[in-house]
């Protein structure tokens, strides 16, 4: 396999510390950022079979309280709010981060006002995106927080992250610093943020990204049970002794490599297109794992198109100084997506994952998954029943593929 001839340095940014409203201040220096959740944002639209995602109208004196699931903990947390793809300015009224108790409320005493410059509010650019300052909020691995983020005035569609296999809430009025749940009704998607940092142990060296598509992303996998496959792997990431990775999810339903699919603007532009925002800026990346492509060959592309996408991809990756780990596309035999033609594009893109030795290495998510008997096939075990995304047991299967040592290696 390919190896890199250099890998840069993570530059340590020392943080100014600014007093927030509810004793929630960044504290003393210590330790280091890592980016623990992110998921990788889409422009606002209406999505006709999950009418009750309002991003597509957008909000108006609303508090969306976004839960998120955390790959690595530590002393401290800060979040990026996005209007990445907003045609207009979206003023932030109010936003708080708090760890999660039941449903829509907080554990006592763990709300933290979120502060930008110093200031409770920040208006984000058309296209723009804002880090808050630190708080003083310790959180554990594997944990769940609460991000909630006020919009006084009406926003016009809204940057959003639609498919989440996540309940997440919605309020009228400024129900940011609320620590119970009253008032708040049910929304699906997460909006309005695609990032949290933590100040994390010095074990925890950097962070992870998992770039793919639904299989990445969340679907077929049980809700608010966080089984997504990055999950499994931030799972056996935190088990291990010693030094660490968190995991980043940047998977997106539907998504495409090569192209958009136009007219559905809630699939996310290309991965080709995405690579900056949502994989080589996330805080203290030091790895990536592709999979994705299966999208591209239910849209009938040619191997030579995919393995041409999965170059440029290597190669900017490489340009990053990061390694970057081809993961095979899983079997969909049986699948609405099937035909010789398409299994034979399959075969050959994950051939060349293979053997091509362009990736650092490689995971292989396909065999880890396939029926014994038919490598085409998604394994009975593992399907979730329309032959093409693997179930929660699938999703951990793929988990385990990941060569820990490799992944890890400096």
């Amino acid at each position: 396999m390919r190896r890199l001839r250099g890998v840069a340095a993570a530059a340590t940014i020392a943080l100014a510390t600014v007093m927030a409203a509810t004793s929630a201040s960044a504290g003393p220096a210590g330790g280091h950022w890592v980016a623990s959740w992110a998921a990788s944002p889409v422009a606002g639209s209406e999505i006709p079979w999950m009418p009750t995602c309002p991003a597509g109208q957008g909000l108006a004196d609303q508090t969306v309280r976004n839960v998120v699931f955390l790959s690595a903990g530590g002393s401290g947390v800060r979040v990026r709010v996005t209007n990445t793809f907003g045609t207009r300015a979206v003023r932030i009224g109010g936003a708080s981060v708090a760890v999660q108790g039941a449903d829509a409320a907080a554990v006592p005493g763990t709300v933290r006002r979120l502060t930008f410059g110093g200031r409770p509010d920040v208006t984000l650019v058309a296209g723009g995106r804002a880090l808050s300052d630190p708080v003083n909020l310790t959180v554990a691995a594997l944990s769940t927080l609460l991000v909630s983020v006020y919009v006084p005035e009406a926003t016009g569609p809204l940057t959003n992250h639609p498919f989440t296999a996540q309940g997440n809430f919605l309020a009228t009025g400024d129900k940011s610093l609320s620590a119970t749940g009253d008032g708040y009704g049910s929304n699906p998607c997460w909006m309005l943020i695609d990032g949290v940092d933590v100040r994390a142990q010095a074990r925890v060296e950097g962070s992870v990204v998992a770039l793919g598509d639904s299989i990445t992303d969340t679907s077929a996998t049980t809700g608010n049970a966080n089984r997504r496959w990055p999950d499994f792997l931030a799972r056996r990431l935190n088990a291990k002794p010693g030094v660490t990775r968190s995991v980043v999810n940047a998977g997106l339903g539907g998504n495409r490599v090569l192209a958009p699919r136009d007219g559905e603007p809630y699939w996310g532009v290309p991965a080709l297109a995405r690579l900056e925002r949502d994989v080589f800026t996330q805080t203290g990346v030091r790895a990536v794992i592709l999979m994705e492509g299966v999208n591209d060959i239910g849209y009938s592309a040619g191997a030579d198109e995919i393995i041409a996408g999965f170059q440029q991809i290597i190669a900017q990756a490489h340009a990053q100084g990061l390694p970057i780990f081809g993961g095979t596309i899983t079997p969909f035999g049986g699948s609405f997506i099937e035909t010789p033609e398409r299994l034979a594009t399959w075969r050959a893109v994950n051939a060349w994952v293979r053997t091509s030795g362009e990736f650092d290495g490689v995971v292989d998510f396909a065999r880890a998954v396939a029926a014994p008997d038919n490598p085409e096939a998604l394994a009975p075990a593992y399907d979730s029943g329309d032959h093409l995304h693997p179930n929660d047991a699938g999703c951990e299967a793929m988990a385990n593929a990941v060569n820990l040592p490799a992944l890890l290696r400096r």
